[in-house]
């Protein structure tokens, strides 16, 4: 049997939701347990700071913790950039501190005011001196995809039919409908989040763990063994719901 592999979905600032999936992880038994993090830590939930502060001491403490990026960690990293950078894959009329995006929720856990009315340069000289830098190297440090044996663990997917090494950095943060919509065999199989469902489910060739943690719903874990998957509740591992098999 395969050690087992853990993989959270979307955090969104919900700290408390962070801290339960990972008494989940522990509950199950592992010691040291491979976490594979999808990304999207920041935005939308009360907390960034607090999400990004358990995130950072885990990896401070040389835990078995590997941290995706998601894009609304890049448009964070970028904001914090002199001067600041916009993610053009964007709609005209958004930005990251745009209420919809949740920029004005992250740096406001940080104590900082992102109101409509203020200027983005004097906002962001709160930022530079709010955020610690550690929060931002962590950032900055973020992986775009991680692969174990038949796994493939990236924020939002792939471009089917490009082979793994020529993927895009836009596509592994941004792909949505090209990738949902395919049926067919990946070459690995892939572990995603960035599209919110009701609950985590089995494709066949995917499997999305976000399930609306930055709306407010709970935040999901599943334990990996081979290509087998399980969600983690407080009753123990569940069958994970499973809508189609591969084409």
């Amino acid at each position: 049997m395969s050690d087992p592999i853990y993989a959270i979905g979307d955090i969104h600032g919900q700290t408390e939701e962070l801290h339960r999936v990972l008494d989940l992880i522990e509950d199950d038994g592992a010691i040291d347990a491979q976490v594979v993090f999808l990304g999207d830590y920041a935005d939308r939930g009360p907390d960034s700071k607090g999400v990004l502060e358990t995130l950072v001491a885990g990896q401070q403490a040389k835990r078995n913790w590997t941290f995706l990026k998601g894009n609304h960690d890049r448009m964070f990293e970028w904001f914090m950039q002199r001067p600041p950078l916009h993610d053009p894959y964007m709609l005209v009329d958004l930005y990251w501190l745009h209420p919809r995006l949740g920029g004005d929720t992250t740096l406001g856990s940080y104590g900082v005011d992102a109101g409509p009315q203020r200027r983005e340069k004097d906002v962001q000289a709160d930022a530079h001196a709010a955020v610690p830098k550690e929060h931002v190297a962590f950032l900055e440090g973020l992986k775009l995809s991680h692969t174990v044996g038949d796994l493939l663990f990236v924020h939002a997917g792939i471009r089917p039919g490009v082979p793994l090494k020529k993927q895009t950095e836009e596509d592994m943060l941004w792909i949505r409908n090209e990738f949902h919509d395919f049926t067919g065999a990946h070459p690995k199989l892939v572990v995603h989040g960035h599209t919110p469902v009701r609950k985590a489910t089995h494709y066949g060739n995917r499997v999305n763990l976000d399930t609306a943690a930055g709306y407010g719903e709970p935040l999901t874990a599943a334990v990996f063994e081979g290509k087998e998957a399980w969600i983690l509740t407080e009753q123990g591992r569940q069958p994970i719901n499973s809508v189609a098999a591969v084409a």
